[in-house]
């Protein structure tokens, strides 16, 4: 049975082709605290594919929760069995994705027209594991968009057992909108999810989308139980490095570019025999250096390195010395 939790007050979001386990070693070298998410991984994959592949990760990440999608009440329960053997820490349902290939599938965004399917599925899954089970959507779908809609929906789910939800605060078009314009079209009603928390204040509740720094996050933590931020922590994760001092009271310590790039840079050695898996961890440390003088000569280094057709494991390294070479930074970028 699973059981309540008191998860951490920001968290990464689920994004695909994004946060993968690479990714969110990354992020656990900027911030201890914050709560790591998964791609999305479809319950199907999780229970008849490569599981190792799916669903391994290093146990630095903790904690870590696992995304599935599926609408299948049994094969969710089936994964999020599976999810909890490997080590996650709760099992996130997906209802939010607003992608064809999804829809087709009957899961993501569009289960918000079946609030009771998402209820069963829900209690099938809390039912099978002792993690807690949790639930992200939208604000609402298509014409079902307004506030009672969104209630009816929590409140439904709510009945089965759930207690924790996250809400990406956009509506999502389930035709004639990619899912990048999903993201940035519908326009943002975080307003209406602080409402949702004043009225039903014994669910914990967390809001999602648009939020750009540690200091929009603090500004919905007086009306939220929690924030999840997504693009903006990939594209700058350095960003968010006080996020552990301001949101958790930590005390403050510098997180430092070049640290952070030298511990990648060992982290990528270790996969020296997989060159796409060099590729991915290459590709995550992009937007380290988002705005920072010799930037372009480090993307620069790290592609002519990383992304031809041997990929190098000490592509990062030699890119952080370029960098390191501009900035004046000698002695730490020797640690690569």
């Amino acid at each position: 049975m699973s059981h309540p939790w008191n998860p951490p007050r920001f968290s990464v979001a689920p994004m695909m082709d994004r946060t993968d386990r690479h990714f969110r070693y990354l992020v656990r070298r900027i911030s201890r605290r914050a709560l790591l998410y998964t791609e999305m991984v479809t319950a199907d994959a999780v229970v008849h594919g490569d599981r190792q592949r799916l669903l391994g990760f290093d146990p630095c990440e903790h904690p870590v929760v696992l995304q599935l999608g599926g609408s299948d009440p049994a094969t969710m329960a089936a994964a999020a069995r599976i999810g909890e053997a490997a080590g996650y820490d709760a099992i996130n349902i997906n209802v939010g994705c607003p992608s064809d290939r999804v829809r087709s599938g009957r899961f993501g965004a569009c289960l918000m027209l079946e609030p009771a399917r998402v209820a069963e599925i829900y209690a099938r899954m809390a039912d099978a594991v002792s993690v807690p089970v949790t639930v992200k959507h939208r604000i609402g779908v298509d014409d079902r968009d307004r506030y009672e809609h969104m209630l009816e929906f929590v409140d439904t789910v709510a009945s089965a057992g759930c207690r924790h939800f996250t809400i990406h605060a956009r509506k999502a078009w389930l035709s004639g909108l990619s899912p990048k314009q999903n993201r940035t079209i519908p326009p943002l009603r975080h307003a209406e999810v602080h409402r949702l928390k004043r009225e039903r204040p014994h669910l914990w509740i967390e809001t999602n989308g648009g939020i750009q720094d540690v200091a929009q996050a603090a500004e919905h933590l007086a009306h939220v139980d929690a924030v999840m931020v997504g693009r903006a922590v990939y594209d700058d994760p350095l960003r968010f490095s006080s996020v552990d001092h301001v949101l958790f009271g930590d005390p403050m310590r510098e997180v430092d570019l070049f640290h952070v790039l030298a511990e990648m840079d060992a982290y990528a050695r270790r996969f020296a025999g997989s060159p796409e898996e060099v590729r991915r961890i290459a590709r995550h440390v992009m937007g380290l250096v988002t705005g920072r003088r010799g930037a372009r000569a480090f993307r620069r280094i790290l592609g002519e390195h990383a992304f031809g057709p041997d990929p190098k494991p000490d592509a990062i390294g030699r890119a952080a010395f370029a960098l390191a070479r501009i900035g004046g930074r000698r002695a730490v970028v020797e640690a690569c």
